[in-house]
């Protein structure tokens, strides 16, 4: 017989019917005459309830059927008379497909820290928890494609593998065929990358932005979706070394284009999650964070309050001049710390929050100087809870004046002439953002950490699986 997945099984209505359903154990619970299974496929955070009369299956049919063990149960689809669930199966044959010895099944009935789960994160998509957060993690990764693809942008694939360095920061992972115990160096004591797969310096990417502006010039609106990599020995609940990027870039935009398009976008995918994943974020409301839904439609409400780094430096300094204690100093110049973005989110605006002009000293080298040659068309996106969840700007499409920026960083641009060649042929003016997926997913899921929203979570000292 053909298997019915819980989640459609659970919406029939045709009672008597015959129904095959597959599933893992969650709980089994019962006598001597009636055990009661509650069988999950993944398909949903809702059980299906399968009943299973002893007398009529044998006393020795329930002796495998343990918590974790994966079984095929074909019986009949009826209404339940129980509470928590409109329809059961009275099985008629239980067949065991995997076993689970209880005495050594690390999920067990009980409640697991998170902790504890990452060091089975093999395991854990078994959970409830982890089956709600990566069934969301997909509908959100679908929200995107199809926000983007609505409006006329083109999925556009920029290299895993780069010889450049977006950011300018330097920490990144180096890839390379050399014998590591046998590196040949020069008289300087530099390393000699003749010999090696790509005749240079290569490392995995820390951004797909640059390579998305080329794209952009031919193709006028273009976004990436994939991989990023960034060696930063961080062990906080916000940072990954692997992680998720969604960049759109437009060419004829401008920032306020891309404020617009940021404040579309996010919305767009927070809707999303509320109309497609109910049940699922229902749960993590329930069970984690009971002020998930709220915060989730509140960014639904309201537009996004749209202020000047220099306005937001002054809402700072008159909050501490009014006795609140920030953990970092606040001066014009800061890079703003997580707790400084979140004060404006949290307590002043009440409501997300686009910073922009920010001073180009802590901004990058492709930013869009304003008039005042001492501040950027930047726009970070802040959203409580978070902080930072999306940052962009219009960039430089001025030839001289990036260069003027290149040199002013000390950026090293050897390998950058294609870059500077969208700035030398046709030019335009344009503009982009980048949102962490795995930080929106924090905000959709209501998670604490930021390695229980990505199946497995590469962080210092763990590549386990």
């Amino acid at each position: 017989m053909k298997r019915t997945k819980i989640i459609d099984a659970l919406k029939k209505v045709s009672y008597g019917q015959d129904i095959n359903i597959r599933g893992w154990v969650r709980t089994c619970r019962g006598s001597k005459q009636v055990a009661f299974i509650a069988l999950n496929d993944g398909s949903t955070i809702n059980n299906i309830q399968i009943v299973a009369d002893l007398e009529k299956l044998g006393e020795d049919a329930l002796k495998p059927v343990t918590t974790g063990a994966c079984l095929s149960v074909t019986g009949k689809l009826v209404q339940s008379q129980g509470k928590g669930q409109s329809v059961e199966v009275q099985a008629d044959i239980i067949e065991v497909l995997g076993t689970a010895d209880p005495n050594i099944y690390p999920l067990q009935k009980k409640g697991h820290s998170m902790e504890f789960l990452r060091e089975i994160a093999h395991l854990r998509p078994r959970t409830n928890t982890f089956g709600a957060v990566f069934r969301i993690r997909h509908n959100m990764a679908y929200a995107i494609h199809k926000f983007f693809h609505d409006r006329g942008f083109f999925y556009f694939h920029t290299p895993i593998i780069t010889a450049s360095d977006c950011e300018g920061a330097g920490q990144m992972f180096q890839v390379t065929t050399m014998n590591l115990s046998d590196i040949k160096k020069d008289e300087q004591g530099n390393v000699v990358y003749d010999s090696d797969f790509f005749g240079k310096q290569a490392s995995l990417t820390v951004s797909g932005q640059l390579e998305g502006e080329l794209a952009a010039m031919g193709l006028g609106a273009i976004y990436t979706f994939g991989p990023t990599f960034r060696a930063e020995n961080s062990n906080t609940p916000r940072h990954l070394a692997e992680f998720w990027m969604i960049e759109p870039e437009v060419a004829f935009y401008d920032i306020t284009d891309n404020m617009d398009l940021a404040e579309e976008f996010i919305k767009y995918c927070v809707s999303w999650a509320l109309e497609n994943c109910r049940d699922d974020v229902q749960f993590l409301n329930d069970h984690f964070d009971k002020e998930l839904i709220i915060r989730l439609e509140g960014v639904l409400k309201e537009p996004f309050a749209r202020v000047t780094y220099t306005e937001g430096i002054k809402i700072l300094e008159e909050a501490i001049a009014g006795g609140h204690k920030f953990e970092f100093p606040v001066f014009w110049g800061a890079d703003l710390a997580s707790e400084h973005e979140r004060y404006l989110v949290e307590q002043h605006f009440k409501r997300p929050v686009i910073l922009t002009d920010y001073p180009k000293e802590i901004k990058a080298f492709y930013m869009k100087l304003n008039d005042d040659d001492q501040t950027v068309r930047a726009m970070d996106v802040l959203f409580p809870k978070i902080g930072e969840i999306i940052g962009g700007s219009e960039r430089e499409a001025d030839y001289d004046k990036l260069m003027s920026r290149i040199k002013e960083m000390n950026i090293p641009m050897k390998d950058m002439w294609w870059y500077l060649d969208t700035r030398r042929f046709g030019a335009c003016p344009h503009a982009g953002f980048g949102l962490g997926f795995e930080r929106l997913l924090l905000f959709v899921t209501g998670m604490a950490n930021i390695r229980d929203v990505i199946p497995f979570p590469r962080t210092p000292n763990c590549a386990d699986f």
